[in-house]
């Protein structure tokens, strides 16, 4: 005799909504054949679900991700750092006002160390045939990132031993949601006596599943390109584990598409479409765009870092600017598809010979065409770096800042992206100790600046 639950998971969405309408029904049917064969089922989400790069989720600031997940039936949820660090603190605070299930967090503190009050760190599901379910969360330690937003981390394995020591006095079984990345749920498996450590944040994606020191770990890869889905056997009387088995269902050709999928899809760009038909300027020009020549609109965004930062210098790619603007008025949704990254503005300070050093490796030929990923990052190649005070003669072996020599020894406060200081991309920028991050403002925050510097306000006539 045995005892079934079912667990679905999902992660890592990025708010790609065209793969939403198959999920949502995928995991409403499910929940009705095994609620139907007596079975329990937890339908669970395990961060980054919001994406500020869509538009409905910019729209709505991530509260219509909340809505969808009501409607798919829930039962528990964490964040990522997409939650976490791509809205402002009143942002997340305000994100699962209306939700229906409980938001599972335990390294998330204010800065007086008080939990939010929309978070909980465990939560205890009891089933059918009484066996107690605790399932328990933590998020990747971007701690400096949760800090100038004004929340505090605690060390989330740290956490994690205090909630599973509680947990396992409390519950027959102990579910771990991590939102840390396959490296540290394998030392989660190594090191904490979980049955289940349910993965995100590395986009891994475990198709069996993958079992350490007796802890399965399961991953469903990103995007929404899979669902996955564990089964766990239990012996009613003992409440003993009898075996633990992970699945993967790939959703573009093993979930069903419902009726007017299509038409699901395209509601969601309409819906914030709609909401950010808001006008900023009236342009009496187009204002263009290119990656891999000079144009106005990298120059210009530019120059406004180099304001916003209040630097000696600034540098960006041309491919963060994803396309022009037309002639006439100006909206926040034409701003968001023009520069829908969550990506913030970061000043550095450097000394002359370093950022000589990274002046140098932008002038490198690899970059206009080279295809990035990740970091926040929401377009297609590098483009042409585009520099504001930085002057460089390679012929001559000439840099200057602000028409003077740089001077190896000065330190220079100097305004990028902050991409540039989490991937490897130069050396310097991501060793640098001295960074300060402007959050939550992401680059279409200090376009829109410039801008209204720049332009004047539409009349409403214009809309």
């Amino acid at each position: 005799m045995k005892e079934t639950i079912h667990i679905y998971h999902t992660n890592d969405l990025h708010s790609h909504f065209e793969n939403w309408p198959r999920i949502h029904q995928f995991l409403q049917d499910r929940k009705v054949t095994h609620t139907e064969a007596g079975e329990d089922v937890l339908v669970v989400d395990l961060g980054d679900h919001v994406d500020r790069a869509h538009p409905y989720t910019e729209g709505t600031l991530g509260r219509g991700n909340v809505k969808l997940l009501n409607e798919a039936g829930y039962d528990a949820v964490t964040i990522g750092n997409n939650e976490g660090i791509t809205l402002s603190k009143e942002g997340l605070n305000r994100l699962y006002e209306e939700a229906e299930f409980p938001v599972v967090i335990a390294n998330l503190f204010d800065k007086q160390g008080q939990r939010p009050q929309w978070a909980i760190p465990y939560k205890i599901f009891e089933l059918r045939q009484g066996l107690k379910v605790a399932i328990t969360a933590v998020t990747a330690f971007f701690s400096v990132s949760y800090e100038q937003l004004g929340w505090k981390l605690s060390v989330p394995l740290e956490e994690l031993k205090k909630q599973v020591n509680d947990l396992k006095e409390q519950a027959d079984l102990v579910i771990v949601f991590s939102h840390l990345g396959l490296h540290d749920d394998e030392k989660i498996a190594e090191e904490l006596p979980v049955d289940l450590v349910l993965g995100a944040h590395t986009h891994h994606l475990l198709h069996e599943g993958k079992e350490i020191n007796g802890t399965l770990l399961a991953a469903a890869g990103k995007f929404g390109y899979y669902v996955g889905h564990v089964e766990i056997d239990i012996d009613p009387l003992t409440k003993q584990v009898l075996t633990k088995r992970a699945r993967v269902y790939e959703t573009n050709k093993q979930l069903k598409a419902p009726k007017q999928e299509k038409q699901q899809i395209e509601s969601y760009t309409a819906l914030g479409k709609q909401v950010l038909k808001q006008p900023i300027v009236s342009l009496p020009v187009p204002l263009e765009n290119h990656w891999f020549q000079p144009s106005v609109l990298p120059e210009m965004l530019n120059e406004a870092l180099l304001e916003w930062c209040e630097a000696d210098c600034a540098f960006l790619n041309a491919g963060v600017v994803l396309n022009g603007l037309s002639e006439g008025t100006v909206t926040k949704y034409d701003l968001h598809q023009m520069l829908p990254h969550p990506i913030n503005p970061c000043l550095i300070l450097l000394s002359g010979a370093e950022l000589k050093e990274v002046i140098k490796q932008t002038l490198d030929e690899k970059w206009p065409h080279l295809a990035i990923k990740g970091l926040g990052f929401r377009g297609k190649v590098m483009g042409r770096f585009v520099y504001s005070q930085i002057e460089a003669d390679l012929e001559k072996y000439t840099f200057k800042v602000a028409g003077k020599e740089i001077e190896p020894k000065r330190i220079y406060r100097v305004a990028t992206l902050d991409m540039f200081t989490y991937g490897h991309f130069f050396t310097e920028l991501y060793r640098a100790a001295d960074k300060q991050y402007f959050m939550p403002e992401f680059l279409r925050d200090v376009m829109e600046w410039k801008l209204l510097q720049l332009y004047h306000k539409p009349e409403c006539s214009e809309l």
